[in-house]
């Protein structure tokens, strides 16, 4: 699954001189440039839905709206991203997507500034930002395995799930105590300089790769039909995609809902909701840490719904949360839910990357990512609609439910019968 003028990089192909991803001078390159960028991300994905239900005093349904717009770019453009990204060097598209970020998330506390700031502006940011990161993902997933080799998949995802979960312990956390000093809509700045940082770590990455040669180029349509049916004709694959596109179909349904819930039902100061999904991301960390121990325990393909079925019990504490002492079940019970779904998609997502011909890589994440991020925005706009008409609380219990339910998808599969892939 690596170029060839990749290989020199990692040494010999098997035995146990093969170094460790610590000593791994690209990998690590990629990797703390990510985590910078990761934690960036999730100060805006704090402070942008704060911007709108503090300064603007936007609706439930707006908010759910607005989560929308963050992810209607995977359902409108994934198809024909990864076709166009398996044209491209990635590490390319990569570096040209962060940057085109730094000034789409710095318009926000630059309007801001001006006193200029609008909803209308959100949604705009939210989505052009939506599809820079579709792009960005695509390129991501299937730039890793030029990185590193096949056998080191599994820790390298390991180690960047862990990075995304850290990311959502130290983000809000930080962007609580950003938008306590200077207000949500100013505290977006450290996303935009954090893909700066992004930019700079790309630059210096050195895994060279070629794209495709100009003459095995066919018609953008039938490049998208190629990775689409390489899913849907796998017999896992198929399943893996049902299963994570139902999870996050109801797992936007919760988050459209998320900083309403704090503040205006569980009366958690805006300064303070950082401090409550910071906690919550503990659970993502331990999982990423966890999750290459527990593919040997359990295995690496009985992990994939294990992880869903078993290990997500936990996350019916989130809709029990009260005002008072008993707001803790909102972090326990998003812990496990963030424990959970690192874990299951550490395991997916490197059998992905294991069985799939790396010309394909591109198209497969992209048919993958279409399939299952375009569920999200659907989930905001149920999740902003029933929580006007249910109430918060009854569409969290209905979030929370689908979302662990979707593990029947790969129970029922192949994979009930198989330890490892």
């Amino acid at each position: 699954m690596q170029d060839a003028e990749a290989i020199p990089e990692q040494g010999p192909a098997a035995g146990p001189a093969r170094p460790t991803l610590w000593r791994h001078r690209n990998f690590l390159l990629l990797w703390s440039g990510q985590t910078v960028s990761e934690v960036g991300s999730a100060v805006t994905q704090l402070a942008l839905p704060l911007t709108a239900v503090v300064a603007l005093r936007a609706s439930t349904f707006q908010v759910g709206l607005l989560t929308a717009a963050a992810s209607a770019a995977f359902a409108l453009i994934a198809l024909p991203a990864g076709a166009l990204v398996d044209r491209q060097a990635k590490r390319r598209v990569m570096i040209w997507c962060d940057a085109a970020r730094v000034l789409i998330i710095g318009w926000i506390p630059l309007a801001a500034a001006l006193g200029a700031l609008a909803m209308w502006q959100l949604y705009a940011v939210a989505l052009s930002a939506g599809v820079c990161t579709v792009f960005f993902d695509v390129s991501y997933q299937s730039y890793l395995p030029v990185v590193v080799p096949r056998d080191q998949l599994v820790d390298g995802n390991g180690k960047l799930g862990a990075t995304q979960s850290f990311a959502q312990v130290s983000g809000p956390s930080l962007g609580g105590g950003l938008v306590g000093l200077v207000g949500a809509a100013t505290a977006m700045t450290a996303d935009a300089v954090s893909y700066v940082v992004s930019v700079l770590s790309l630059l210096a990455v050195r895994a060279p790769e070629q794209p495709p040669p100009r003459r095995q180029r066919r018609r953008l349509k039938a490049e998208i039909g190629e990775g689409l049916s390489f899913v849907m004709r796998h017999p896992i694959l198929r399943k893996i995609a049902a299963c994570t596109g139902t999870a996050n179909l109801f797992g936007a349904v919760t988050t459209a809902l998320e900083i309403i819930f704090l503040v205006r039902v569980l009366h958690v100061r805006p300064a303070e909701v950082g401090l409550l999904v910071a906690a919550a991301g503990l659970g993502g960390i331990a999982g990423g840490i966890a999750s290459g121990r527990l593919a040997r325990r359990i295995g690496s393909a009985r992990l994939i719904w294990f992880s869903m079925l078993v290990l997500g019990l936990p996350a019916f504490l989130i809709p029990l949360a009260e005002p008072g002492w008993r707001v803790a079940a909102y972090p326990v019970g998003f812990a496990a839910f963030s424990f959970t779904a690192v874990v299951y998609n550490v395991a997916q997502v490197s059998y992905r990357q294991a069985i799939c011909p790396p010309h394909l890589l591109g198209r497969m994440n992209a048919a993958m990512r279409w399939v299952v991020w375009g569920t999200l925005p659907l989930g905001g706009l149920i999740g902003g609609a029933l929580g006007s008409v249910l109430g918060v609380r009854p569409t969290l219990w209905i979030g929370v439910a689908g979302s662990w339910a979707a593990g029947w998808w790969v129970f029922f599969s192949p994979l009930r019968r198989m330890r490892d892939f």
